[in-house]
């Protein structure tokens, strides 16, 4: 692995505090960086919730495979951020 991806990957896992993390996502990205980043989170959070692809993608006036990607990733058994997700979710969800 490339040793600056790692230094990222350690700043970013040793930022704790809420508003730390927040300055620092928003001094290392663009405005558009961030909004593409909670979009790949929030089209995420409504796969895992069960919504169809279809309605994702009307609802966000995004193409279909945008969304591919995001489905992909929890359908793989060792994902993160399906597990991200279960952890945060499943009580309200009821799973």
């Amino acid at each position: 692995m490339d040793t600056n991806y790692e230094d990222l990957i350690k700043i970013f896992a040793s930022t704790t505090d809420v508003k730390d993390m927040q300055k620092l996502l928003e001094e290392m990205l663009t405005p558009n960086e961030l909004k593409d980043l909670l979009l790949r989170w929030n089209l995420m959070k409504d796969l895992y919730k069960g919504l169809p692809q279809r309605e994702i993608a009307a609802s966000y006036g995004i193409s279909l495979c945008k969304i591919t990607r995001g489905s992909k990733i929890l359908k793989q058994k060792d994902s993160y951020c399906k597990k991200l997700l279960s952890d945060r979710y499943d009580d309200h969800l009821h799973i």
